[in-house]
């Protein structure tokens, strides 16, 4: 596939939806042809995973049964959105993938790291971010932004459970640093961005190597 494939991740409130917003702007100003996607999302199926997963506080959901959802949701994303996106040479900008299964599932509920793997390659037919920009903040911050006006399912859930999520982010990391590239979400919105645009530019998968594709 000749199109290249952006990931945001991060926990809770560290503002993923609006600096994959401004990096797909750069991009097209760059002169890339991008697309911007959001998991669970961007699919019939998935918008209606999204309203289950998030949308109510307080419903409850055994952690294998999330997972599959949300695998569900994936599948149907990157078989029908992400794949044919790339073939046909454009940037993807993703809000979350697996790794957000893995760290939430994985780590968050305790299912374990490999499993959800397992799972995650089964979904996306092997199809892997080229880039992942992991956005990082102080937990307790974080979930404050996060749930100003309100939480949804997952924000509700207990200090405990985001910490290991931020836990399992920094072991992902860790072990897959040529992909992820970790970035401060502290300060202003601007000031982020700066930062997502100077890794994304400086990675061999980022925005040279994206522009050098478009225009070739």
């Amino acid at each position: 596939m000749s199109g290249q494939f952006i990931t945001i991740e991060g926990g809770e409130g560290v503002g993923k939806s609006t600096q994959a917003r401004l990096l797909a702007e750069r991009l097209r100003a760059a002169g890339a042809t991008v697309l911007e996607l959001r998991e669970p999302g961007g699919t019939p199926t998935g918008d209606r995973v999204r309203a289950i997963v998030l949308d109510h506080p307080g419903f409850t959901i055994s952690p294998r049964a999330e997972l599959l959802l949300y695998e569900a949701a994936r599948a149907e994303l990157t078989a029908t959105v992400i794949v044919p996106a790339l073939e046909r040479g454009e940037v993807v900008v993703c809000d979350r993938f697996f790794d957000s299964s893995t760290a939430y599932q994985g780590y968050g509920r305790g299912l374990g790291a490999e499993m959800v793997r397992t799972l995650n390659l089964a979904a996306t037919g092997g199809v892997r971010p080229d880039l992942t920009v992991l956005l990082s903040l102080e937990t307790g911050e974080a979930l404050r932004r996060a749930t100003t006006g309100g939480a949804d399912r997952i924000e509700a859930e207990s200090l405990e459970f985001h910490r290991a999520v931020i836990a399992g982010f920094a072991e992902i990391a860790a072990a897959e640093p040529e992909r992820v590239v970790a970035v401060d979400a502290s300060g202003t919105v601007d000031a982020v961005a700066e930062r997502v645009w100077a890794a994304v530019s400086a990675h061999p998968a980022g925005v040279r190597a994206t522009v050098r594709r478009m225009q070739s």
